[in-house]
């Protein structure tokens, strides 16, 4: 027997009804956007998604550099996320955002990350952590300061050794992306959870923050079989395991064992009265996203460091000489420390080089606080703003023949050019640790180790946090030291 709710004309008419609405809406949209003449010049795309799909799943320099051909190189809109934009491409634009943070300015998260780190102690529940209140817990012990992290140097270096002794020693051919992932998450969950080397939990930790990673931009719908979806799971399970370690750490709080990480940091200054940290599951929000941010982008960096390395033996050659010297002015079995580091100029500018051609992160977004005017164009308050680094690092005018590696580039790089960790108010606050993350390793690596790329075509997959497509495969080749 055929059911039928609605008959044929009734059907008819809500169809039609319903492509009348679709019709208008778009009309609508369209003509009040020719109105508003005084925004900048450029396309909201389609309703409601805009031009999310190309931002998110193309390439980022072209979706950028396309937009400031066809528009102005100094202003353009979009609309991302189901928000309005305003794209501030270049000097100018870079320094006009880091010169009116708080100002102007307030920091803002897609609604992607909103939903995996959401903050349950602000009012708004859907509300990502706020950078400051990131930025006042790590720094208010002096975690991220240069003055504790010389005191964790040595550790680090003891730790990236025992690495190499693992897992790369002995070995002909390794997947090079998934063991500097396993290095810098040992060491990111070392250092913000107080895990010793050899606990389990790391590698089930690294797990689930590869799970986060690649949802951490994306369309933020959360039914089965999505991207969203896949990283909400692994969210939920490394917030779940971390409550388990915040109840383990007050216990032996209790016991009187003492602990330097930047968790047991919080379960101490933890305050209900100024109505912060109430909770194991407001700790835990907060130090699952410290964790991933301590290891996914040094882990991008270093292989991408390493493919130009192998393809430029010049460089090598210059890099392992800085590094051997070091080595040879250290007493058998010596740890690096801070002097050292300041050494290692040449590594540290090839490293910036890089990252200048190929970035492990392409930029941020802002939210105006209320109506300003820039290059003559009127950006509503509410509007989100982002800065890019692709428009300057390949600008000819900041920085010539753009394609080239060349690591002399940042003996004086011109201001506002290069802003990989931000600038002003808003650097990153883990920009330090990173670098030290990086230079321990190649130090140890080009002393060991030279390197063939086995697969010299590999794409990077993603867009907003590159990674190798085929997880950088190498052959190694062993040296004496």
């Amino acid at each position: 027997m055929e059911l039928s709710f609605l008959s044929s004309p009734q059907i008819f008419f809500t169809v039609f009804t319903l492509a009348v609405s679709v019709f208008l809406y778009i009309f609508i949209y369209h003509q009040t956007n020719r109105r508003k003449t005084n925004y900048p010049p450029g396309n909201f795309g389609w309703p409601i998604i805009g031009e999310t799909y190309e931002f998110l799943y193309g390439n980022s320099e072209k979706f950028i550099g396309d937009r400031m051909k066809k528009y102005s190189p100094k202003v353009f809109k979009t609309k991302v996320y189901g928000e309005p934009t305003a794209v501030l491409c270049g000097v100018a634009g870079h320094k006009f955002i880091t010169a009116n943070e708080e100002k102007l300015f307030r920091v803002w998260r897609p609604h992607s990350l909103q939903k995996l780190f959401r903050a349950p102690f602000l009012p708004n529940a859907s509300a990502s952590i706020p950078r400051e209140t990131m930025v006042n817990v790590t720094r208010a012990p002096g975690f991220i300061k240069t003055e504790a992290l010389i005191g964790y140097l040595g550790k680090m270096d003891t730790m990236i050794q025992q690495h190499f002794n693992l897992h790369w020693e002995g070995k002909q051919k390794v997947q090079a992306y998934e063991l500097m992932h396993r290095m810098t998450a040992t060491l990111s969950s070392r250092f913000f959870l107080g895990f010793e080397e050899n606990d389990p939990r790391i590698e089930k930790f690294a797990r689930l923050s590869d799970g986060m990673t690649v949802g951490l931009h994306s369309f933020p719908i959360n039914i089965p079989g999505t991207v969203f979806y896949r990283a909400k799971k692994a969210a939920d399970a490394m917030r779940m395991e971390v409550q388990q370690l915040i109840m383990e750490k007050r216990a032996a709080m209790s016991s009187g064992i003492q602990t330097q990480d930047i968790l047991s940091h919080m379960i101490l200054s933890s305050n209900p009265a100024a109505g912060r940290f109430k909770s194991e599951k407001e700790i835990a929000t907060l130090s699952s996203a410290l964790v991933v941010s301590g290891f996914t982008t040094p882990a991008t960096a270093l292989a991408i460091i390493m493919k130009y390395l192998a393809e430029r033996p010049d460089i090598y050659d210059k890099i392992r000489a800085e590094q051997m010297e070091i080595s040879s002015s250290k007493k058998l079995g010596e740890l690096l420390n801070w002097e050292d580091i300041q050494k290692m100029k040449y590594t540290w500018h090839t490293s910036l080089e890089v990252m200048r051609i190929i970035p492990p992160f392409q930029g941020g977004f802002r939210e105006a606080l209320r109506d300003f005017t820039y290059e003559g164009y009127t950006i509503p308050k509410g509007w989100k703003v982002y800065w890019s680094v692709t428009t300057t690092n390949k600008n000819p005018e900041c920085f010539p023949e753009p394609e080239k590696l060349s690591p002399t580039r940042f003996e004086t790089p011109p201001p506002y050019t290069f802003v990989p960790f931000g600038g002003g108010l808003r650097v990153c606050p883990g920009k330090e640790y990173s670098r030290l993350v990086m230079l321990i390793f190649l130090h140890n690596l080009v002393k060991k180790f030279k390197w063939e790329v086995l697969a010299p075509n590999e794409n990077m997959i993603g867009t907003v946090i590159p990674m190798p497509g085929k997880g950088f495969p190498i052959l190694l080749q062993p040296l004496s030291t």
